[in-house]
Protein backbone atom coordinates (compact mmCIF):
# COMPACT_ATOMS: atom_id res chain seq x y z
CA UNK A 1 0.00 0.00 0.00
CA UNK A 2 1.29 3.34 -0.89
CA UNK A 3 1.74 6.15 1.96
CA UNK A 4 0.88 9.12 1.54
CA UNK A 5 2.26 12.01 3.43
CA UNK A 6 -0.57 14.34 5.14
CA UNK A 7 -1.34 17.89 3.74
CA UNK A 8 0.17 20.79 5.89
CA UNK A 9 -1.66 24.10 5.92
CA UNK A 10 -0.64 27.24 4.96
CA UNK A 11 1.61 28.60 7.23
CA UNK A 12 2.11 25.14 9.68
CA UNK A 13 5.77 25.03 8.72
CA UNK A 14 6.74 28.15 9.33
CA UNK A 15 4.79 27.86 12.80
CA UNK A 16 6.71 24.88 13.47
CA UNK A 17 10.72 25.91 12.52
CA UNK A 18 10.50 29.01 14.82
CA UNK A 19 9.34 27.15 17.90
CA UNK A 20 11.80 27.45 20.97
CA UNK A 21 13.84 24.89 20.35
CA UNK A 22 14.44 25.13 16.75
CA UNK A 23 15.55 28.22 17.62
CA UNK A 24 18.10 26.71 20.17
CA UNK A 25 19.69 24.49 17.57
CA UNK A 26 19.76 27.54 14.93
CA UNK A 27 21.46 29.36 17.81
CA UNK A 28 23.93 25.94 18.43
CA UNK A 29 24.64 26.02 14.40
CA UNK A 30 25.39 29.69 14.80
CA UNK A 31 27.76 29.28 17.50
CA UNK A 32 29.72 27.05 15.49
CA UNK A 33 31.78 29.96 13.47
CA UNK A 34 32.26 31.82 16.84
CA UNK A 35 34.19 28.68 18.21
CA UNK A 36 36.42 27.75 15.42
CA UNK A 37 37.35 31.20 14.90
CA UNK A 38 38.38 31.28 18.34
CA UNK A 39 40.60 28.28 17.51
CA UNK A 40 42.63 30.04 15.10
CA UNK A 41 44.88 31.50 18.06
CA UNK A 42 45.95 29.35 21.07
CA UNK A 43 45.90 32.35 23.60
CA UNK A 44 44.71 31.53 27.20
CA UNK A 45 42.48 34.28 26.44
CA UNK A 46 40.92 33.60 22.97
CA UNK A 47 41.26 29.51 24.30
CA UNK A 48 39.12 30.94 27.03
CA UNK A 49 36.42 32.78 24.78
CA UNK A 50 36.42 29.49 22.66
CA UNK A 51 35.50 27.32 25.59
CA UNK A 52 32.38 29.77 26.97
CA UNK A 53 30.97 30.00 23.35
CA UNK A 54 31.10 25.97 23.01
CA UNK A 55 29.97 25.96 26.51
CA UNK A 56 26.74 28.15 25.91
CA UNK A 57 25.53 26.51 23.08
CA UNK A 58 26.35 22.91 24.67
CA UNK A 59 23.90 23.83 26.89
CA UNK A 60 20.98 24.46 24.43
CA UNK A 61 21.22 21.10 23.55
CA UNK A 62 19.95 20.10 26.55
CA UNK A 63 17.61 23.19 26.57
CA UNK A 64 15.56 21.94 23.45
CA UNK A 65 15.04 18.54 23.77
CA UNK A 66 13.40 19.41 27.25
CA UNK A 67 11.05 22.36 26.28
CA UNK A 68 10.39 20.12 22.76
CA UNK A 69 8.96 17.05 25.50
CA UNK A 70 7.45 19.57 27.68
CA UNK A 71 5.95 21.74 25.56
CA UNK A 72 4.89 18.56 23.08
CA UNK A 73 6.49 20.91 20.09
CA UNK A 74 8.88 18.35 18.78
CA UNK A 75 8.73 18.85 15.10
CA UNK A 76 9.80 16.90 11.89
CA UNK A 77 12.19 20.18 11.07
CA UNK A 78 13.63 20.09 14.84
CA UNK A 79 14.65 16.05 14.82
CA UNK A 80 16.95 16.92 11.86
CA UNK A 81 18.36 19.99 13.76
CA UNK A 82 19.30 19.01 16.58
CA UNK A 83 21.51 15.89 15.71
CA UNK A 84 23.03 17.83 12.95
CA UNK A 85 23.80 21.04 15.30
CA UNK A 86 25.58 18.92 17.78
CA UNK A 87 27.42 17.37 14.77
CA UNK A 88 28.35 20.56 13.48
CA UNK A 89 29.36 22.03 16.64
CA UNK A 90 31.29 18.98 18.04
CA UNK A 91 33.26 17.81 15.17
CA UNK A 92 34.02 21.53 14.13
CA UNK A 93 35.52 21.82 17.38
CA UNK A 94 37.87 18.52 17.22
CA UNK A 95 38.98 19.22 14.17
CA UNK A 96 39.85 22.77 15.01
CA UNK A 97 41.69 20.98 18.19
CA UNK A 98 43.53 18.71 15.83
CA UNK A 99 46.60 21.35 14.33
CA UNK A 100 46.76 22.70 17.67
CA UNK A 101 48.11 19.52 19.09
CA UNK A 102 45.10 19.45 21.86
CA UNK A 103 43.48 16.30 20.48
CA UNK A 104 44.93 13.24 18.66
CA UNK A 105 43.89 13.00 14.89
CA UNK A 106 42.79 9.32 15.18
CA UNK A 107 40.70 10.04 18.20
CA UNK A 108 38.73 12.48 15.85
CA UNK A 109 38.86 10.18 12.64
CA UNK A 110 37.20 7.68 14.94
CA UNK A 111 34.54 9.25 16.48
CA UNK A 112 33.68 11.04 12.91
CA UNK A 113 33.70 7.59 11.37
CA UNK A 114 31.66 6.30 13.78
CA UNK A 115 29.23 9.43 13.54
CA UNK A 116 28.72 9.06 9.66
CA UNK A 117 28.47 5.10 9.85
CA UNK A 118 25.44 5.29 12.24
CA UNK A 119 23.89 7.99 11.01
CA UNK A 120 23.93 5.94 7.29
CA UNK A 121 22.80 3.38 9.41
CA UNK A 122 19.79 5.28 10.56
CA UNK A 123 19.03 6.35 6.99
CA UNK A 124 18.61 2.86 6.01
CA UNK A 125 16.47 1.58 8.64
CA UNK A 126 14.66 4.66 7.65
CA UNK A 127 13.91 3.88 3.97
CA UNK A 128 13.18 0.27 5.06
CA UNK A 129 10.19 1.45 7.65
CA UNK A 130 12.09 1.14 10.93
CA UNK A 131 12.67 3.84 13.08
CA UNK A 132 15.84 3.55 15.06
CA UNK A 133 15.83 6.46 17.84
CA UNK A 134 18.48 7.42 19.07
CA UNK A 135 20.16 5.55 22.23
CA UNK A 136 20.98 6.88 25.60
CA UNK A 137 24.39 5.72 25.25
CA UNK A 138 24.62 8.15 22.54
CA UNK A 139 23.35 11.05 24.08
CA UNK A 140 25.51 10.29 26.87
CA UNK A 141 28.84 10.20 24.56
CA UNK A 142 27.40 13.80 23.28
CA UNK A 143 27.34 14.75 26.67
CA UNK A 144 30.60 13.81 27.81
CA UNK A 145 32.41 14.53 24.17
CA UNK A 146 31.08 18.14 25.41
CA UNK A 147 32.43 18.40 29.12
CA UNK A 148 35.77 16.77 27.16
CA UNK A 149 36.16 19.37 24.58
CA UNK A 150 35.24 22.77 27.13
CA UNK A 151 38.26 21.11 29.02
CA UNK A 152 40.13 20.52 25.95
CA UNK A 153 39.74 23.90 23.94
CA UNK A 154 40.49 25.64 27.61
CA UNK A 155 43.65 23.78 27.60
CA UNK A 156 45.59 25.91 29.82
CA UNK A 157 45.40 25.33 33.95
CA UNK A 158 43.05 27.72 35.54
CA UNK A 159 42.81 28.19 39.28
CA UNK A 160 45.05 25.03 39.65
CA UNK A 161 43.25 22.69 37.19
CA UNK A 162 45.03 21.23 34.37
CA UNK A 163 41.99 21.04 31.90
CA UNK A 164 43.52 19.91 28.95
CA UNK A 165 44.44 16.48 31.07
CA UNK A 166 40.77 16.56 32.54
CA UNK A 167 39.80 17.20 28.59
CA UNK A 168 41.76 14.38 26.99
CA UNK A 169 40.81 11.66 30.12
CA UNK A 170 37.12 12.38 29.23
CA UNK A 171 37.46 12.57 25.69
CA UNK A 172 38.72 8.64 26.40
CA UNK A 173 35.29 7.51 27.92
CA UNK A 174 34.06 8.92 25.02
CA UNK A 175 35.65 7.11 22.79
CA UNK A 176 34.41 4.14 23.97
CA UNK A 177 31.12 4.98 25.00
CA UNK A 178 31.57 6.27 20.96
CA UNK A 179 31.87 2.79 20.27
CA UNK A 180 30.09 0.73 22.02
CA UNK A 181 27.01 2.85 21.30
CA UNK A 182 27.73 2.27 17.60
CA UNK A 183 28.17 -1.28 17.50
CA UNK A 184 24.71 -1.28 19.80
CA UNK A 185 23.56 0.36 16.85
CA UNK A 186 24.40 -2.09 14.17
CA UNK A 187 23.32 -5.11 16.64
CA UNK A 188 20.08 -3.69 16.90
CA UNK A 189 19.55 -3.81 13.30
CA UNK A 190 20.93 -6.70 12.84
CA UNK A 191 18.20 -8.31 15.39
CA UNK A 192 15.43 -6.37 14.20
CA UNK A 193 16.49 -7.24 10.34
CA UNK A 194 16.65 -11.00 11.42
CA UNK A 195 13.18 -11.00 12.64
CA UNK A 196 11.58 -9.41 9.56
CA UNK A 197 13.43 -12.24 7.79
CA UNK A 198 11.91 -14.77 10.27
CA UNK A 199 15.38 -16.42 11.54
Amino acid sequence: MEKTLPVMAKGQNQTTIKNIPNLLSFFRIGAVPFVVLCLFYSDPVMSFVGALFFGLASITDLLDGYIARHQKTETAIGKLLDPLADKLLINSAMIMLIPLGRIPAWMVVLIVVRDVAVTGLRGVASAEGVIMAASKWGKRKTFVQSIALIGLILHYPYYGIDFHLLGMLLIWVAVVISIGSGVDYFYKFYRVQQKQSGV
